[in-house]
């Protein structure tokens, strides 16, 4: 077996943009074809505690480099408060011949990067042609940053970036890691989140909110919305937009914003399709031009497989990792 460190994933991960894109589009075309497999994740929380979680992922994956595994999530947003990371993962990939480990892999790059990524190519597919020049980011933290990296990448028209978070010199220090992914950025900061929501008809939304706290009314007509954190929207407003999801199955679970307007209207039919059949051009989306769509993607294993695979192999190749020959028993 081998155990990959974060420095080690750091170095392979680093300017991979590309790579960890079409990673992610090869997963859901997948997934949409039925190669894979995908239990529900099971969450893990604490009596008296409504914040912290841990999260397990098992996910498999086929096509051409079959993986099994899962990813072990935690999620403490109070870390933040300790200077720490809010979350912290592990991702382990098992043989598909033996069963035995091959591989425990630090996680919270793969985490961040498999969701930002999921983001840009639904950003890619949904803007199409009419790119948008800018993009509001609601929530300052390391996953907005990561979907700003794989957005800018995507979409090489973004010049400008509108930033609320309910901590302004969270915010300043982020516009200054904006600059540096994006020399000659144009960055303002919005006072409210309904000033960010109207300031670009790009939005994404990653915060640690556990419940619904917004609106989209201040959006202007068109807007993509990039729904990562799950929980933000209310009711009323997922019920009155196109949305798209990765896996409606499981993004309609965990009192996500989803789940919620599938309690209160008792189906599904507010979903219009996902993001596999739309890049596989199985399903599509006849969208008027005022009408905002959003994405929300509950944030499939498979990704997190798919990746912790490419890391793995790419390590191999270059030597990097530690290996560990007495982990199982003979």
């Amino acid at each position: 077996m081998i155990v990959l460190r974060h420095s080690d994933v750091g170095d392979i991960l680093s300017g991979s943009e590309a790579e960890i894109l079409d990673v992610v589009r090869d997963a859901y075309r997948l997934h949409d074809r039925g190669e894979s497999a995908l239990p529900h994740s099971v969450f893990l929380r604490f009596p008296g505690n409504e914040r912290d979680r841990i999260i397990g992922l098992p996910a498999h994956l086929g096509g051409d480099s079959p993986v099994a595994g899962m990813k072990w999530i935690a999620s403490f947003p109070g870390n933040i408060e300790r200077g720490i990371e809010r979350a912290s993962a592990s991702i382990l990939l098992n043989s598909l011949e033996t069963g035995r480990p091959e591989a425990l892999v630090e996680g919270s790059q793969i985490s961040a990067k498999r969701t930002a990524a999921s983001a840009a190519v639904a950003a890619e597919l949904l803007t199409g042609a009419d790119q948008p020049v800018g993009v509001g980011l609601i929530g300052c933290g390391v996953i907005n940053l990561e979907v700003f990296r794989f957005l800018a990448v995507v979409l090489p028209g973004l010049r400008e970036v509108t930033l609320f978070d309910t901590d302004p010199a969270r915010a300043r220090r982020f516009a200054e890691s904006c600059e540096a992914l994006a020399p000659g950025l144009e960055v303002a900061f919005a006072a409210t989140v309904d000033e960010a929501v109207a300031a670009h008809p790009l939005i994404s939304i990653a915060t640690t909110a556990s419940s619904p706290h917004m609106d989209l009314t201040a959006c202007q007509p068109g807007s993509v919305v990039l729904h990562v954190s799950l929980r933000d929207l209310r009711v009323e407003t997922v019920l009155a937009v196109r949305n798209v999801v990765d896996d409606v199955d499981h993004v309609c679970r965990e009192q996500t914003s989803l789940h919620l307007a599938e309690q209160q209207t008792g189906d599904r039919a507010f979903v219009d399709a996902s993001i596999g059949a739309l890049l596989r051009g199985t399903a599509t989306l006849d969208r008027k031009p005022h009408e905002t769509v959003v994405f929300s993607p509950f944030g499939l294993g498979i990704l997190d497989m798919a990746l912790a695979e490419f890391v793995r192999r790419e390590a191999v190749s270059r030597g990097l990792g530690i290996a560990v020959d007495d982990f199982s028993a003979r």
